[in-house]
């Protein structure tokens, strides 16, 4: 097919309807509860380290003169860093509506540049922000979430109840046996937590949320990312996901606000990226010198905007709710 026969939008009047009205619904949703809205930039000096998330460069021409050096920055692939050096200069409670981008992904689920609505509120607890994510997503599927239920389970329920396996105590030998049947063919240098991510992402995450809103909680510890780690118990990090149909739609901390334990995470990140050959850059420093300034106690989630306006109105492709899919822009 040619260029020019993808020129009309791919979707629909109706579905580009649908996107503004819950677009609406979402800043309404924030305004009546006093959180600001801001806007962070979109070229960031520093990507970040997750070894699942793959930062697009940016090349800015030399301002002036053919000696001048060419500027590189990357697309941000969450405004997580730039929103926490607001919260540490006084913000208050914020959240934002805005595009990222990842590469590699594309799929029915995945495309490189999508929407998130990302906010933080101080002084919630993780079950306080779960209760307010399952509000907004409430809100935003309007009549249709008359018709789900709501559930909560541990990331260790979610593993005994799918597989019979207890993911903080089995062995890897164990998990790469499950994971193999479930078509994930490891090897010698396969890392443990690779096995449980297989495992979350092939057997257990289709399953959940079916006819609900299912959030799960307590990763391991060695998922944590930017969350702390729980004080009952420090094998699980104080993070969720919602779930609904299979498709995973929000990712939520209470926060870490210990600059010299994220730091230290940073550069685990770091060492794992060299293991899995993967581009290695440098830290973010003006994050870290935020938390070293004082990160207030809060919690956050990102909501994919495009999955919840999928489940929303029914999609089978996050085609049918992009104007212009990234292979078409």
């Amino acid at each position: 097919m040619s260029p020019a026969a993808d020129w009309p939008p791919s979707a629909s009047r109706a579905r580009l309807t649908e996107r503004a009205t819950l677009l609406a619904r979402a800043r309404d949703f924030f305004a009546a509860r006093g959180v600001l809205e801001v806007d962070t930039p979109l070229l960031v000096n520093a990507p970040v380290s997750d070894v699942h998330l793959h930062s697009a460069q940016a090349q800015l021409a030399p301002a002036e003169g053919p000696a001048a050096a060419t500027a590189r920055y990357f697309l941000h692939t969450s405004p997580e860093y730039a929103m926490k050096r607001l919260l540490a200069a006084g913000s208050g409670d914020i959240y934002q509506i805005c595009h990222v981008v990842r590469g590699h992904e594309c799929g029915r689920l995945h495309n490189p540049e999508f929407t998130l609505i990302e906010w933080y509120r101080q002084g919630f607890s993780l079950a306080a922000l779960m209760d307010e994510v399952e509000a907004l997503v409430r809100t935003l599927l309007g009549a249709g979430a008359a018709a789900r239920t709501a559930e909560r389970v541990s990331y260790r329920q979610a593993f005994q109840r799918a597989l019979g396996l207890d993911p903080f105590t089995a062995a890897a030998a164990e998990l790469a046996r499950a994971a193999a049947a479930a078509g994930f063919t490891g090897s010698a240098a396969t890392a443990r937590d690779e096995y449980l991510e297989a495992l979350m992402g092939l057997v257990i995450g289709p399953a959940l949320g079916r006819g609900a809103l299912t959030f799960i909680y307590g990763y391991p510890a060695s998922q944590a990312a930017l969350a702390r780690l729980d004080p009952q118990d420090p094998r699980a990090a104080q993070r969720f996901e919602l779930y609904g149909e299979g498709m995973e739609l929000a990712n939520g901390f209470h926060e870490l606000t210990a600059a010299a334990e994220q730091r230290a995470r940073f550069e685990q990140d770091q060492a794992e990226r060299r293991r899995r050959g993967l581009p290695v850059h440098a830290l973010d420093e003006r994050l870290l010198a935020a938390l070293e300034h004082g990160l207030p106690d809060c919690s956050g989630v990102a909501l994919g905007f495009e999955r919840t306006l999928m489940l929303a109105c029914g999609a089978a492709h996050i085609d049918e709710v992009l104007a212009f899919p990234t292979a078409r822009a």
